[in-house]
């Protein structure tokens, strides 16, 4: 039984590639739309009840897979690339980069920002940012399970965000302004970093922040829960 799940669920895998391979052709002339989701399923031979199983939302799930699908690729990278002798900030600077150099086609990126701009996908796109800081942070082995869990990867959303916005703008040499933008913002995160230790060592300041500093104390980062029902992704 346990093969046949396992078999059933890699099919699905490759079909939902075959899918997002085929609307990769039109996303450029067509955004993430009807017309290259008609595209993608007609030029898949997948049948349509079928593709519709596996992207219920149609051309937004395609959008939503090539999203994840950059995800993916950066961490097969940093899972390969040796970071040890980075500092910490510029590990994190990698990753970024690294996110954004899987990429294959940046119109689709910009069409897909496009999409995820619009007030009824405005929290899709939210959620895929937040997965990404998220995915980079696991990786690169961040442990905390306080407020720092939050804030760490709501800071890296905004730099990745920003980023990404310079990114689609940029016709630099191999993106050199792109990478100097993001060794800026991340110096920034970093600066507002010890701005921060150095408010809470205050001693004239300390007092005032021991209320706040008290209630994120009880933060807790969530916990992964593997009682819920299963679904197909």
């Amino acid at each position: 039984m346990a093969e046949n799940q396992g078999n059933s669920t890699d099919q699905g895998a490759d079909l939902q590639a075959k899918l997002l391979d085929a609307a990769l052709m039109h996303v450029a002339f067509d955004g993430w739309t009807r017309a290259t989701w008609d595209a993608a399923v007609a030029d898949s031979e997948v049948d349509p009840t079928l593709a519709e199983a596996l992207f219920p939302r149609g051309a937004l799930d395609l959008a939503v897979a090539y999203h994840k699908r950059g995800d993916a690729l950066m961490l097969e990278r940093l899972k390969d690339a040796d970071l040890s002798s980075l500092r910490f900030r510029d590990r994190v600077a990698a990753a970024v980069r690294y996110r954004l150099e899987a990429v294959g086609d940046k119109e689709a990126v910009r069409r897909g920002a496009t999409v995820f701009a619009l007030p009824q996908n405005a929290a899709e796109g939210t959620k895929l940012i937040w997965g990404t800081a998220d995915a980079i942070w696991n990786a690169l082995g961040d442990t905390s399970e306080d407020a720092n869990w939050y804030t760490k990867r709501a800071t890296l959303s905004g730099v990745y965000s920003s980023t990404v916005l310079f990114w689609l703008g940029d016709d630099s040499p191999e993106h050199q302004a792109t990478w100097d933008f993001l060794d800026r913002r991340i110096d920034n995160v970093m600066q507002f970093e010890s701005l921060k230790a150095s408010v809470n060592k205050n001693p004239l300041l300390k007092p005032l922040l021991a209320g706040p500093n008290w209630l994120l104390s009880h933060v807790r980062a969530p916990k992964p829960r593997d009682d819920l029902p299963g679904r197909w992704q």
